[in-house]
């Protein structure tokens, strides 16, 4: 009879072929390595994997399962929304309407467990990005980052349609700009050791894209907005100038 496969040395497969993938990438990678640290036989890893890249794409399919089920909660979550609430103005984003408000608290509320997930997973993240070549791998990130750009292009453009942005950009540059800063923030996290400050990032890189994204002023509201801060500045001055 067959001995039976041990779930807790499965763990520590795993735990030890992540690793290994990130100081050798998935080619380089060397069962008898994996299984050295973490103590067990190579028979012990083929009684749970046929090969590494089994392995590794075990791991690489929770993660794009997560993403995916992130992805499709967002999907539902902002539809939601609109069907209660309407589309978002320009109104709402100059003003900051309770409507506004309420959508962005919903985007952040995605974004910070797009990241966690991330996070939990920046190690596989980074062998997708530069540890993959020549693999059965090779390219799937590019392809997931293809498909969240055609997402984001696509709300830019209803978003446009309401002035609720700017018409001014690209809505595929605006989508790349976008997937590529999280890519970034991706990469960044592959260096960390502890986990950042999840609310900080949310909120810093929500108020970059806001601020690069927001409609901009009528001609009118920019010449009163000019008036308004050189007489700012000109108070300012006025009272250093008191005895």
């Amino acid at each position: 009879m067959a001995r039976p496969a041990d779930p807790n040395a499965q763990g520590a497969l795993i735990a030890a072929a992540r690793k290994e993938f990130v100081r050798a990438g998935v080619k380089g990678a060397r069962i008898e390595d994996i299984t050295h640290a973490c103590g067990l036989s190579k028979g012990a890893f083929y009684l749970h994997f046929d090969s590494k890249e089994e392995l590794f794409g075990q791991v690489v399919g929770e993660f794009m399962a997560l993403v995916q089920k992130r992805v499709k909660a967002r999907e539902e979550d902002i539809t939601a929304f609109f069907m209660r609430n309407g589309p978002l103005r320009e109104q709402d984003v100059r003003k900051k309407s309770a409507r506004h408000e309420a959508f962005l608290a919903l985007e952040v509320k995605h974004d910070r467990g797009l990241l966690e997930t991330i996070w939990n997973y920046r190690d596989i993240f980074d062998v997708l990005m530069r540890g993959s070549q020549g693999t059965a791998f090779d390219g799937l990130v590019w392809e997931m980052v293809q498909r969240e750009i055609e997402r984001i292009k696509d709300s830019f453009e209803i978003f446009k349609q309401y002035g609720a942005c700017r018409t001014d950009v690209p809505s595929e540059i605006f989508g790349s700009l976008v997937v590529g800063t999280y890519l970034l923030v991706a990469k960044q996290m592959s260096l960390l050791q502890a986990p950042p400050n999840f609310d900080l990032w949310v909120e810093s890189l929500h108020r970059l894209i806001r601020e690069g994204s927001a409609p901009p002023l009528q001609p009118q509201r920019q010449a009163k907005a000019r008036r308004a801060g050189g007489k700012v500045t000109m108070q300012r001055r006025n009272k250093r100038s008191r005895p």
